[in-house]
């Protein structure tokens, strides 16, 4: 079996187009989604749509629970909570519905995926560090997990210490753990602008990351078109 990993694609259609062609020219069998199919770009209807109509494994992300009630946008910046407020606009009850309903974690075959953090993972905490990482590795019951929320691909690896960094493929190992960050389709902020997401191929063992080029220009667009604030346009140009 071959999985496409998927997460944060933000509303983002140029990016998730490119991707979803992606995982048709890599033969993947199955997709699985992280969490924040909305939030920040100009499309949220259009790309729920299509994660809905996949019919995927998904879990909810911080964008997601947002957009689909009515608190405060206190914990948000101001850029993010505009667009949270203008997205909950957009999307009528039946996909705030489903939405609400997503579960924060989920196994898949013989591997789980969450969107924060395993410890707490409703309290949309980020895992940028070793540390970090630790206290998700203690509530990990499976060799390998995916995770998204910070947008930065990375992966951390557990055996008789923790350590972490970037990659592009490697091969998942017996006796290891794996948190493994897929980066984003719609928003990266590892200074690359390029789409990203991962193939888990089972039958080898093997994990890549994917970067792909995307129209960044027709996404920009969208984004200022719909009156959003340019911050979330020109931030796309740098990945960040």
């Amino acid at each position: 079996m071959k999985y496409a990993i998927i997460a944060d694609i933000h509303a983002n259609l140029d990016a998730f187009q490119v991707v979803l062609n992606d995982i048709e020219s890599q033969k993947c069998t199955h997709v699985v989604c992280l969490g924040d199919v909305v939030g920040y770009n100009a499309n949220p209807k259009e790309c729920l749509d299509i994660v809905r109509q996949m019919n995927i494994p998904c879990i909810k992300g911080n964008h997601d629970e947002y957009c689909s009630i009515d608190d405060p946008t206190d914990g948000f910046n101001p850029h993010a909570a505009e667009a949270i407020n203008w997205t909950r606009k957009q999307l009528p009850e039946d996909d705030r519905k489903w939405l609400r309903e997503l579960k924060y974690l989920r196994l898949i075959a013989n591997f789980t995926i969450v969107h924060a953090t395993l410890d707490v993972p409703q309290r949309w905490g980020y895992v940028f560090d070793k540390l970090a990482a630790a206290a998700s590795f203690t509530y990990q019951n499976t060799s390998v997990c995916f995770f998204g929320h910070t947008h930065v691909p990375v992966a951390f690896i557990r055996d008789s210490v923790v350590r972490g960094g970037t990659y592009s493929k490697f091969k998942v190992e017996p006796g290891k753990k794996y948190f493994v960050n897929v980066g984003s389709v719609g928003q990266p902020r590892d200074n690359n602008p390029k789409a990203g997401y991962v193939v888990y191929d089972m039958d080898e063992g093997t994990i890549e990351l994917r970067r792909l080029d995307y129209d960044i220009a027709a996404a920009q667009k969208k984004i200022l078109d719909v009156g959003l604030p340019a911050r979330l346009a020109e931030r796309l140009s740098f990945g960040k």
